[in-house]
């Protein structure tokens, strides 16, 4: 699972992920639910709720000692990225239970009451669970008292639209140290089943999407939900000591801080939660000064994942395609081969490039500029280009007669008007935003931009003078030791989203490996 190293440091999780066939051996109830590849790998079906559930029930006996029951039309919540949001609050309070009870309020507890029962079986706390749907009610407080909690949580029933306030009503003037929140996500079906939500680019969700009208959806969405948490924050203040929602949408992220900073609220801080390839962000925030405010995920992380250049090689055989037929002619190096095949295909992608100077001698360089996003458009093409030619009608028999209706009447084919360059990032869940330029040396950049273009209408721009672009990078092409293979980097320099380069490196990868996969042209029938 791709984001289970950047989990938080504390999660069991992090670096034991569950295992499957030990869970499958020992619990009966989940091992209905795994299957077998056929190399022996035991995994499950997350797009089927009944394993989903099976495998979060599992866990939670596993690992917490914790029985619960979640019906199938009801949130099931997965334990390692639950588990994330714990570990966050244990950071913001300053503590897993020590110095004193701590008191927390669950905002929505749903029907499997999973914070306050993880937070109660790890640190002690004491909860106030609040709940607006009379099943998830009805099963939060089973799942309490199945588990003998009740000490330790108390769940209770409020009316529609209640957060906070109406919630501390009946209570004392107590002060909580906490409260935590998975707030509704989407404002309308449409966002929940992912329509103008997601970016088109972007793959479906790998798991099912459960849960109740009033678990998955608020007026709003997710960023009015938070605001009105805010709201009741404001007039409340110093009954708790941290607020904090988590938020399925990175982009929800800057205006609610911004809503934050409006009001003067002194204490402000998120993170980051990740589990497989799930992504979620923490908002949290404080009206009181001597609290310790965790520093936001580090920058320098990702920024040295900006900095991290993508990087593939191509294996001597797949260069010995590359070289040339004439026996005659000095076989030149693979460094040149692979260069002079990259910068073929770059011109017909019309991406903009020019040979630089390399950082070592048996480098060769290239400074790319791409103005619009071709390889997509290509790869759109070709396969409609082969669906057109499934559809064509097959040739008669030998001696067979066939006369084609006109329906039937195969027409050319032509490939697709392009969309055009322009493109957007609509955001999302797992959404990233444009990164500034990095740094690049400085003889690079003299020398992309030192390249004045041929006088001519044929000619193309030089890479260093486009002012309109998606993206600068440098690609590298250097031997590999002595064993003939050639690796390839590629370093980002500026644009605006590293995925592009992401989307062209893979282009260039898959297509050098068609090549080396092709079979054989057939030998030439003697005359």
């Amino acid at each position: 699972m791709a984001l289970n190293k950047s989990m938080h440091p504390r999660n069991r999780y992090k670096d034991k992920p569950p295992d499957f066939a030990y869970l499958a051996s020992k619990y009966p109830e989940f091992q209905q639910h795994v299957h077998t590849n056929l190399t022996g790998r035991v995994g499950l079906n997350f797009k089927d709720p009944e394993a989903v559930r099976a495998l979060t029930c599992t866990l939670l006996k596993e690992d917490f000692g914790l029985s619960i029951e979640i019906p199938l039309e009801r949130l099931i919540p997965t334990v390692p990225l639950r588990l994330n949001y714990i570990h966050w609050v244990e950071d913001l309070i300053g503590g897993q239970g020590d110095g004193g009870t701590r008191r927390g309020i669950d905002i929505g507890t749903g029907a499997s009451c999973i914070y306050p029962l993880l937070g109660a079986t790890m640190n002690g706390w004491f909860f106030l669970a609040t709940e607006v749907d009379d099943i998830c009610f009805n099963f939060a407080k089973k799942n309490v008292e199945n588990n003998g909690l009740a000490d330790l949580i108390k769940v209770v029933k409020v009316p529609q639209k209640t957060l906070l306030m109406d919630a501390l009503k009946e209570e004392s003037a107590l002060v909580y140290d906490f409260c935590m929140c998975n707030p509704p996500f989407f404002a309308n079906q449409l966002e929940a089943k992912g329509v103008n939500s997601r970016n088109s680019r972007r793959p479906p969700p790998s798991s099912v999407n459960t849960g109740g009208v009033t678990e998955i959806m608020a007026e709003g969405g997710e960023l009015e939900f938070v605001k009105r948490i805010i709201h009741d924050s404001l007039q409340l203040k110093g009954r708790l000591r941290w607020y904090s929602c988590m938020l399925g949408k990175k982009c929800s992220l800057a205006p609610l801080k911004e809503e934050l900073r409006k009001h003067g609220v002194p204490r402000v801080t998120h993170t980051e939660f990740c589990q497989g390839r799930t992504m979620r962000w923490a908002l949290a925030w404080s009206f009181y000064d001597d609290v310790a405010v965790p520093s936001p995920p580090c920058k320098k992380r990702k920024l040295e994942k900006a900095r991290k250049p993508l990087t593939f090689s191509v294996l001597k055989p797949t260069v010995k395609l590359l070289r040339a037929p004439e026996s005659g002619d000095p076989a030149p190096c693979p460094v040149e081969l692979i260069t002079a095949w990259l910068e073929k295909t770059l011109t017909e992608l019309k991406v903009l490039h020019k040979r630089v100077p390399g950082e070592e001698e048996a480098e060769l360089s290239l400074f790319l500029t791409a103005v619009e996003n071709s390889w997509v458009h290509i790869r759109q093409r070709r396969r409609d280009h082969g669906r057109q030619l499934r559809e064509l009608p097959r040739a008669p028999p030998a001696g067979g007669n066939v006369t084609l209706h006109p329906a039937e009447t195969p027409q050319p084919t032509q490939d697709p008007p392009d969309p055009g360059s322009q493109v957007t990032d609509e955001g999302g869940p797992d959404s990233r935003g444009g990164e500034g330029p990095e740094e690049v040396p400085v003889a690079v950049e003299q020398e992309a931009e030192s390249g004045t273009p041929p006088s001519g209408p044929a000619q193309p721009p030089s890479p260093g003078s486009v002012q309109h672009f998606l993206f600068k990078c440098l690609l590298s092409v250097r031997e590999e030791g002595g064993s003939g293979d050639v690796g390839v980097q590629m370093h980002w320099v500026e644009g605006q989203n590293r995925d592009l380069m992401n989307q062209l490196c893979t282009y260039l990868k898959n297509t050098l490996h068609r090549l080396a996969s092709a079979p054989p042209a057939p030998p030439l029938a003697s005359p």
